[in-house]
């Protein structure tokens, strides 16, 4: 893909992530997708997303920056949502956090098939964990 292409790929894929569209994530997420510390696979990608979304029903993400290069994008975006359901054993803060993640995907084929980015320690941090 070009860098527009990706950056137009990035963008439709932000989108339905803000829109929680599991399934249209779930059309740009590979398969086999491999995530740093993470489990791989489609299926733990999604799990991660509706635990999030679960947890925070209004979170958004909003993008600071993406720098391109090849098949890989890197972000900086703000993520943000007020706690209002269990998230990784915390119960509910009402809390409304505000973290900045950072991101790197390769892309191929339309797919995110590799991923590394922040954790999610500050959002543990602000949730009082």
């Amino acid at each position: 893909m070009e860098p527009w292409e990706l950056r137009e790929w990035h963008a439709e894929y932000l989108d339905a992530c803000n829109r929680h569209d599991l399934d249209a994530v779930r059309g740009l997420v590979d398969p086999e997708v491999r995530r740093a510390h993470l489990p791989s696979g489609q299926d733990a990608w999604i799990d991660d997303l509706a635990d999030l979304f679960h947890a925070f029903p209004d979170w958004q993400w909003r993008r600071i920056q993406l720098v391109i290069e090849d098949d890989r994008i890197a972000a900086h975006l703000r993520g943000s949502g007020t706690h209002a359901g269990v998230y990784r054993g915390i119960s509910a803060t009402r809390r409304h956090v505000n973290v900045a993640e950072f991101a790197i995907y390769r892309v191929s084929g339309g797919r995110i098939v590799e991923f590394t980015g922040t954790g999610d320690a500050e959002l543990r941090q602000q949730l009082g964990a």
